[in-house]
């Protein structure tokens, strides 16, 4: 699912209203981080609000491995090991309670 908003793309109205409270001191590094900018603080802090969110959901949504794991991984899925007796016994319990 695609979350990122190109700035090409045309202005969607807003409707939603978001408050919060911040510091004086964070007013003031928001602001001036507008200004370097050339943007207003709400363009600023939304378009930082967006970007933080689209990278978090990014980061969430994909594992990472090392090289030493992905190869752990593949290899369990390439040659599975042989079930032992308490994967015999769930399989078996699994079985009775949905009547397979």
């Amino acid at each position: 699912m695609a979350y990122a908003h190109s700035q090409s793309e045309p202005s969607r109205p807003r409707s939603e209203r978001l408050e919060a409270r911040i510091s004086a001191e964070q007013k003031a590094l928001f602001q001036r981080a507008a200004e370097l900018q050339g943007r207003t603080l709400t363009d600023f802090i939304v378009a930082s609000v967006q970007d933080a969110a689209v990278r978090t959901i990014d980061e969430m949504q994909v594992i990472r491995l090392s090289v030493e794991d992905s190869k752990a991984f593949a290899e369990a899925l390439l040659n599975p090991p042989e079930p032992n007796e308490r994967l015999r016994a769930a399989a078996r319990r699994y079985m009775d309670v949905m009547g397979k």
